[in-house]
């Protein structure tokens, strides 16, 4: 006789298995700071949750304008660092600097692999 697990485990089970995670129903807006357009500001405006990235040492100012628009609407706000090898501790220390008022959370990562990992946890 079979377990119960070795059961659900079997051929036969798993066509019942959900093959994909079901859809949030949220609205994630991912934008880089580096290019910031009047669109990218007014998908902001109507998005659950805005991801901001940018590499280190590369200019952030957008950060302030988007998380504005986030802070009137209380829409919540994270933003990723991507350190690449080139990068300075210099250059590392003065990205957040520009970002960590306007975002909720601040992830800074070597990887760029990671940010594709973050964003489709978001699915």
């Amino acid at each position: 006789m079979l377990t119960e697990s070795a059961r659900m485990n079997s051929a036969v089970e798993t066509r019942f298995r959900i093959a994909d995670s079901l859809p949030t129903g949220r609205v994630v807006k991912v934008i880089a700071l580096d290019r910031v357009t009047d669109a990218d500001l007014k998908d902001a405006a109507d998005a659950d949750f805005v991801v901001m990235v940018t590499s280190a040492g590369a200019d952030a100012r957008g950060a302030a304008t988007i998380g504005e628009i986030c802070s009137r609407r209380r829409i919540t706000t994270a933003t990723v660092v991507v350190r690449g090898a080139s990068a300075t501790d210099e250059m590392l220390s003065r990205t957040p600097a520009e970002i960590r008022p306007w975002s909720l959370m601040v992830v800074v990562t070597s990887d760029a692999g990671y940010l594709d990992d973050l964003l489709a946890s978001f699915r």
